[in-house]
């Protein structure tokens, strides 16, 4: 896996403020590492990226004026699931939803590809679908390949029109699998934000 320290979060936060998304190609290395070594994986990934995820999260809160922030270094109590590893087989998709449901929920999470498109599967895109208010929904599809990290967002982010800031509502899916198995997790970081102000 690449370290973080590496990556520029400068440009990471433009395409994140500009698209809800941002792809790490081939950051996880060689996939059957990624998948022997999967529980200290995920435990490294949420233990890097939590703190300048939260910055992030923490600026989108201050634009949108709400009085709720992240503490910058992650609680070991975090609630943390067994697996979130994800095998969808033909005819298997993901259903169009929010990954998180509360409103001070944590702004991003990470998902990644373990299997290869074309080859060991075909369909099951991850596709974005963005709302704004009084648009017509804009479905994006993500780009990933085999070994790559995405950190999307999970539910709303603020961007910026015209006429300054709004919230963009943010839903996720994978479309039906056409063949194959496809692998790959969506990680969350299950965190909630406290109020810093007001």
């Amino acid at each position: 896996m690449n370290r973080i320290d590496t990556l520029d979060w400068q440009s990471l936060r433009v395409e994140l403020d500009q698209q809800g998304f941002a792809v790490l190609p081939g950051f996880l290395g060689p996939p059957n590492r990624a998948r022997e070594q999967l529980p200290a994986l995920l435990n490294s990934l949420r233990q890097e990226f939590y703190a300048p995820l939260a910055q992030i999260a923490n600026q989108w809160n201050l634009i949108a004026g709400r009085p709720y922030g992240f503490p910058l270094q992650r609680s070991t109590d975090q609630r943390q699931p067994s697996s979130p590893l994800m095998c969808l087989r033909e005819g298997e998709s993901l259903a169009l939803g929010q990954a998180i449901d509360d409103e001070r929920g944590f702004a991003f999470q990470l998902t990644a590809l373990l299997s290869s498109p074309g080859q060991d599967f075909t369909g099951g895109e991850l596709v974005l679908i963005e709302q704004r208010p009084r648009m017509q929904s804009r479905p994006m599809v993500v780009p990933l390949r085999l070994g790559d990290l995405a950190i999307i967002t999970t539910a709303h982010r603020p961007f910026k029109g015209r006429k300054g800031y709004y919230r963009v509502t943010m839903k996720r899916a994978i479309s039906r699998v056409r063949s194959g198995e496809r692998v790959g997790f969506f990680l969350n970081f299950h965190c909630t934000s406290e109020r810093v102000h007001g």
